[in-house]
């Protein structure tokens, strides 16, 4: 299970960056995630669904990102906590560089925790946990 999740998020890692680059092709990023999930973060709990809906709100979410001059996000280590033969929590620590116009570039690390199934070989998120990504942002002046 190991090797199959640390590709997933290598892949998950190229589609981010390939939104970065407002080149995203969202049924590509829906393809990671299971058909319903759940989120956390201090903003509360939520459920989801895998649909239209969430494909835009992603697209969204990635604009968002490029606005407040999001460059790359690339993982710094993977920690693998397998659940059964068919689920693991996946610690992901990122490293998100941020441009700032006229200022030093600025790389902020944080993790996500994602619950991760894997049926049939195939890996998808059903669910993570996120700190205050925006509290982060404001304390390194980024928004």
């Amino acid at each position: 299970m190991e090797d199959i999740i640390r590709a997933f998020f290598a892949r998950y890692e190229q589609l981010f960056a390939r939104a970065l680059a407002g080149e995203a092709d969202m049924e590509e990023v829906a393809a990671l995630y299971a058909p319903e999930f759940i989120a956390a973060s201090p903003a509360g709990v939520r459920a989801g669904r895998n649909d239209d809906a969430f494909r835009q709100a992603m697209a969204q979410g990635y604009a968002h990102y490029r606005a407040i001059g999001t460059r790359n996000m690339t993982i710094r280590e993977i920690r693998l906590s397998p659940m059964d033969a068919l689920h693991c929590l996946a610690h992901v620590g990122w490293t998100a560089t941020y441009d700032r116009g006229d200022a030093p570039e600025i790389a902020i690390g944080f993790e996500v925790h994602y619950l991760v199934q894997v049926l049939d070989g195939t890996p998808r998120v059903f669910g993570w946990v996120a700190g205050d990504e925006q509290a982060l942002l404001k304390q390194h002046g980024i928004i």
